[in-house]
């Protein structure tokens, strides 16, 4: 599996997320659902030259939505915490 298939995108809207990222130095990730931690270390590791401490993954269920006048299910994605090493950040918007 290539790096960017592991790295699915960033979760850095949301106010757990950027919590995480000012008090522990954890960042938030939708990695795919077939990546172990070791694979999400090292595609994190490469892709943003960082050093990563810690991976802690977990798999958020699809929910029940309203499509219409019926129901589907969302899809299931996994989600990983990514600490790093102290001093080391991501910087995702670059530039902007």
């Amino acid at each position: 599996m290539q790096l960017e298939q592991i790295i699915k995108r960033p979760l850095i809207l949301t106010e757990k997320g950027s919590i995480l990222r000012e008090d522990e130095n954890q960042y938030l990730f939708e990695v795919d659902r077939g990546a172990n931690k070791i694979e999400i270390r090292d595609a994190i590791e490469r892709l943003f030259n960082v050093k990563v401490t810690g991976v802690n993954t977990l798999l958020m269920r699809g929910k029940m939505r309203r499509m219409g006048r019926g129901y589907a299910k969302t899809r299931n994605w996994k989600k990983a915490f990514v600490t790093l090493a102290k001093g080391d950040t991501i910087d995702f918007f670059e530039g902007a």
